[in-house]
């Protein structure tokens, strides 16, 4: 082999390693740019949560969940226990009114967010922060303590003003090339009326978790949830005077394939 074929072959060696090189980095690059999207959309979808459920447009999200008779569907409010059948995970959306004078903002923040590598499911966690407050007619109140009320009436009916914070937990599915919501946990960490603080508030209402309250209805009537599909694995309870900080739910990790870590 002359000189020139050797250093023509030599050229030709070096270019299909090149070329190997940057299809390695086009794949790598592509599949970073994929997961970016993923969580965008992912972020997007469960903002879009919220946006709704504060404004009382619960039938629009309707859509976000996956499809009815999907496998492993399941939500979770208290300790009451778990829906996972679609109709009863649904119902919690269907007919909510728009009282006069509702308002709740459940702002969440502090988003962590982790798609499997198999692309198939992500995990995501979010911190709330916000308020949940009402009017109820001064018959109705009878019916709840003297403590979940402010002091006074407004337009004669009682008023009831919480801050709320809460966790929430979320599984997603790609259902037909879009993310959809398929496991929700939704953890109340703490709340208190506006003129209390949550460490005595909590002394007197740890009972109230065990209610699978849905809302405040029309003149503040509350709604409960129909029975639970299943019960809780394990009980969970908000803060309390009594009790030590835990790490719960565990923020998603990088992981292959799905793991049920928010049960």
């Amino acid at each position: 082999m002359t000189a020139a074929e050797t250093a023509a072959v030599e050229t030709s060696t070096g270019l299909a390693a090149e070329l190997d090189r940057l299809r390695a980095e086009l794949a790598e690059a592509l599949k970073l740019a994929r997961k970016a999207s993923d969580r965008g959309d992912i972020e997007n979808l469960f903002n879009r949560y919220m946006y709704l459920h504060n404004a009382f447009e619960d039938e629009q999200i309707i859509p976000l969940w996956v499809k009815p008779g999907t496998p492993g569907i399941r939500a979770r409010y208290t300790n009451a226990g778990q829906y996972t059948d679609y109709d009863s995970v649904i119902r919690y959306h269907q007919g909510r009114p728009r009282p006069e004078g509702k308002l709740i903002l459940h702002y969440t923040t502090t988003p962590v967010i982790e798609v499997a590598a198999d692309g198939k499911t992500a995990k995501g966690v979010w911190i709330m922060a916000g308020n949940e407050s009402g009017l109820t007619d001064p018959e109705v109140a009878k019916g709840s303590p003297d403590y979940m009320y402010s002091p006074g009436e407004v337009q004669g009916k009682k008023v009831w003003a919480h801050w709320v914070w809460c966790k929430y937990a979320v599984d997603f599915l790609r259902q037909d090339g879009e993310w959809k919501i398929w496991k929700f946990r939704c953890y109340e960490l703490l709340r208190a009326p506006f003129e209390e603080n949550w460490i005595s508030f909590a002394e007197k209402n740890q009972h109230a978790f065990a209610l699978d309250l849905m809302y405040f209805g029309d003149d503040g009537k509350p709604v409960f949830m129909p029975p639970a599909d299943e019960p809780v694995p394990q009980e969970y309870h908000p803060y309390s005077p009594t009790s030590r900080q835990v790490l719960d739910p565990p923020p998603p990790t990088p992981h292959d394939t799905f793991t049920d870590t928010f049960k």
